[in-house]
């Protein structure tokens, strides 16, 4: 251990109080990534060790796809069908066409009839016919149209389950969504999971932080984006963090193992973000010095 940094931690562990040296005792923690597959389904492969270093974008783990793949072909099968009858060369488009054919003809003879009547050529009863007739003809072809519009709809849902169902197959695979360390590895090959349920524990680098206690006197000078100053057992020598959190609301004493004496004290939990944070673990107990 360096001159320098003995000096620091003697220091530390002979402060009786952090508000005369402006040493505070604190530790690392660290916000993992809990690495989960949106749907449930029995783990087929794990594909990294706890420990390893992986890229973003790399693979993590797979669940078995055999589900999923026949989801997968049942809906494509289901939109292929739906996609055929609401065709434009299908029968219900071919409805449509007849429908509006016969309502061009029974337009034509209405009018037809009417100008008969108004001749007195037919009676009243011939163009009451010819106008229900039309009306039926209307009727007709807005129920083709409705009809051609729906199975539009059944082939547009038929098209989005496809979708979601290629989906969830290609979900089963889960990739790193950062750089970082595997933590820990919570189920092995052969397990069945719940749908969200935890298989790994992703570890960014970015995700490591210091958190620490800072008596009310010191909150004057503590400022977030501002550095502090920090040391440990297993690290090279002082390092520097930069206060991401402080909180609103005071303790009235910091967890005990972390405390340098048992005495109560009002303080307030500030968390900082290490600009080197690749050496260190959670859970690694520091002294933070106060910049």
């Amino acid at each position: 251990m360096k001159r320098g940094l003995a000096a620091f931690l003697a220091l530390t562990l002979a402060a009786c109080g952090a508000d005369e040296t402006g040493v505070l005792p604190g530790y690392v923690e660290s916000d993992a990534l809990m690495m989960a597959a949106e749907d449930g389904g029995r783990v087929s492969e794990v594909l990294v060790r706890e420990g390893d270093e992986v890229a973003a974008g790399a693979p993590l783990f797979r669940l078995d796809p055999a589900r999923a793949e026949y989801s997968a072909k049942e809906a494509a099968s289901s939109a292929a069908a739906m996609e055929e009858r609401a065709a434009r060369e299908g029968a219900l488009a071919q409805a449509v066409a007849e429908a509006e054919a016969q309502l061009r003809y029974a337009g034509l003879t209405l009018e037809r009839s009417k100008s008969l009547y108004a001749e007195k050529v037919v009676a009243k009863a011939r163009l009451d016919a010819d106008r229900a007739a039309y009306d039926a003809a209307k009727a007709r072809l807005e129920g083709a149209r409705a009809e051609e519009a729906a199975a539009k709809g059944e082939w547009g849902a038929a098209s989005a389950g496809e979708d979601l169902a290629r989906r969830r197959l290609s979900d089963t695979e889960v990739f790193a969504p950062a750089a970082g360390t595997i933590e820990r590895i919570y189920r092995r090959p052969g397990e069945v999971i719940a749908p969200g349920e935890p298989v790994l524990a992703l570890l960014p680098p970015e995700n490591v932080k210091i958190r620490f206690y800072a008596p009310e006197t010191s909150l004057a000078t503590l400022k977030i984006g501002a550095d502090i100053a920090f040391a440990c057992d297993a690290c090279p020598g002082e390092m520097t963090a930069r206060i991401s959190f402080i909180a609103r609301e005071p303790q009235f004493t910091p967890p005990l193992i972390y405390s340098l004496e048992e005495r109560a004290k009002l303080v307030f939990l500030v968390e900082a973000r290490p600009l080197a944070p690749e050496a260190l673990r959670p859970g690694l107990p520091v002294s933070v010095r106060l910049k």
